[in-house]
């Protein structure tokens, strides 16, 4: 299974250098640039790990690049991606968000089905990374 979360998740992975032009055109509009980090991929998980603090007024990808390479390096076997925040508004708004790395096997997730009062049926998605404790799922 292959997670699909954020602009570029149903095309290849990105190479470096079009994370690189990503991240230009981010730097471009003026975005604050962070690198998240999780091994708990659920589509409700809105709280990844952040890497260091937000990259606010940067000019040059390559210091985005330098950090994201730290983080690859700490974390080989997590989910990592970029997010591009537009503050013009005078808040912070995600403008683009991407992974960037993957673990090599992602697990997936299961949908359970429970049958409650009346004839009402419910779903819930379980990911099966979350059956290991935090710290060894991949």
């Amino acid at each position: 299974m292959r997670l699909t979360q954020g602009t570029f998740s149903y095309l290849p992975d990105l190479t470096d250098d079009q994370i690189t032009k990503q991240i230009a055109y981010a730097v471009s509009q003026n975005y604050s640039v962070s690198i998240e980090y999780t091994d708990d991929p659920h589509p409700r998980n809105a709280y990844w790990d952040m890497w260091g603090l937000p990259l606010f007024e940067i000019k040059d990808p390559a210091s985005v690049m330098y950090e994201l390479a730290a983080c690859r390096k700490a974390h080989p076997n997590l989910y990592v991606k970029i997010n591009a925040y537009d503050n013009t508004r005078g808040i912070e708004s995600c403008s683009l968000s991407f992974i960037v790395q993957r673990p090599a096997s992602e697990p997936g997730f299961s949908l359970q089905r429970q049958e409650v009062e009346g004839r009402t049926i419910r779903y819930t998605i379980h990911s099966y990374s979350t059956d290991k404790p935090e710290g060894s799922r991949y």
